[in-house]
């Protein structure tokens, strides 16, 4: 198999109660299983694929059948999304990255509140992302299905720092058909951490 399952950074319980046990296992086990199993199928099909990272993959996705597009979209977001969290810390950006926010938006709570629109508005199902682009400048944006910015065709490319998954099945069971509810909650375990070393990579 090209590609394997990551294991979850955390146990299923650990980001209650924003998100619920049972929504991870299902998530994680079920849903990122199927996104990996499908990607392998669709790699097993062309030999070109052979040996190539995701990200390797997601660079030339517009070449690429629907099986690989979305599904080796599907596999690579929920590991990022995986790590994008932690449990509940009340952490906050701090050093470069908390520079960049109040540089590029105005404030921490002027960049949730966008994200939290971008994310909200986002027709059927998707992600919400913070991004840098090539100049080194922080934007929200979005995608659909299992898109990101790192594909090649994407409308708004950039390095990924944090998504959010608003599929219903990311966050239905706890709060039904509340996405905007559901967001909200989620920055409660943001690892923030996790996302300004993935800033400082970016901006050397």
């Amino acid at each position: 198999m090209a590609f394997e399952l990551p294991p979850l950074p955390y146990a299923y319980d650990a980001l209650e109660p924003v998100i619920d046990q049972e929504t991870m296992k299902f998530h994680h086990d079920k849903h990122h299983a199927a996104y990996t199993a499908k990607l392998n199928e669709g790699v097993e099909k062309d030999s070109a694929l052979a040996g190539k990272s995701i990200e390797d993959i997601l660079g030339m996705i517009s070449s690429q059948p629907p099986l690989v597009r979305n599904n080796g979209g599907g596999f690579w977001n929920h590991d990022f999304f995986w790590k994008t969290m932690a449990a509940k810390t009340g952490q906050a950006p701090s050093g470069k990255l908390a520079e960049a926010i109040d540089r590029d938006f105005g404030s921490l709570d002027k960049l949730k509140d966008e994200f939290n629109t971008k994310g909200a508005g986002q027709f059927g199902s998707g992600w919400a992302w913070l991004i840098a682009d090539d100049s080194g400048k922080l934007k929200v944006t979005s995608t659909p299905n299992q898109d990101n910015p790192l594909m090649d065709d994407a409308k708004e490319p950039g390095t990924p720092l944090l998504g959010n998954d608003v599929w219903e099945h990311a966050y239905y069971l706890t709060y039904k058909n509340d996405r905007p509810g559901y967001l909200k909650a989620w920055w409660d375990i943001v690892n923030w951490d996790v996302v300004g070393e993935r800033y400082a990579k970016v901006a050397g």
